[in-house]
């Protein structure tokens, strides 16, 4: 997950022309720089969920430099758009999958910008919004083996010969989450 502000935490995206051109420029470099799971633009942050087909830093610089660049052409603003760097947190396993993306979808609802997550209208929590699946791989949440501990495919790579399928991870969304964003500090 990756999480970045704007200049000074100006509410640029505020202005509806500003966030559709960034809804426009995460999904352009889909596919060739990174996969896409989940997206919120808030006023002067944005929390974006990826998987980095580059490193993640070049994903990053697509994002940002691609939006600066596209403001200063198509909206003629030459001002400062973005705070120097980002943070990130790798995901783990599926139950922090599961967080983060709680934590994306109700950030506009803790922010009282809407009354439910699925009515803002610059977040991948609309249900017409594509997305990427989630890359397999990850932690289950609640998997048992047969001797009742925890059984978690490997967080990377292939699997052993001779394991078995496991089905794919899906995002049941709904869960909420506790954390708050905190004035000047950027959540991840």
């Amino acid at each position: 997950m990756v999480s970045t502000q704007t200049w000074e935490r100006r509410a640029l995206f505020r202005n509806e022309g500003w966030a559709r051109l960034l809804i426009n420029v995460l999904y352009h470099y889909r596919d060739t720089s990174y996969l896409l799971h989940e997206f919120v633009i808030m006023p002067d942050h944005i929390h974006v969920l990826l998987t980095p087909k580059t490193s993640l830093e070049k994903a990053v610089q697509f994002i940002k430099g691609g939006f600066s660049y596209r403001v200063k052409k198509e909206l003629a603003s030459n001002m400062e758009v973005w705070q120097k760097g980002f943070s990130d947190h790798r995901i783990r396993d599926a139950e922090d999958l599961l967080h983060h993306v709680a934590y994306i979808r109700e950030n506009p609802v803790r922010k009282h910008l809407c009354e439910r997550a699925e009515k803002y209208p610059f977040s991948s929590a609309l249900a017409d919004v594509e997305l990427d699946p989630v890359p397999q791989g990850l932690k289950p949440v609640l998997q048992q083996d047969s001797y009742g501990a925890p059984e978690g495919a490997p967080l990377q790579g292939k699997k052993p010969s001779g394991a078995a399928e496991t089905a794919p991870f899906e995002s049941k969304g709904g869960h909420n989450n506790p954390d708050q964003d905190k004035p000047g500090k950027i959540a991840s």
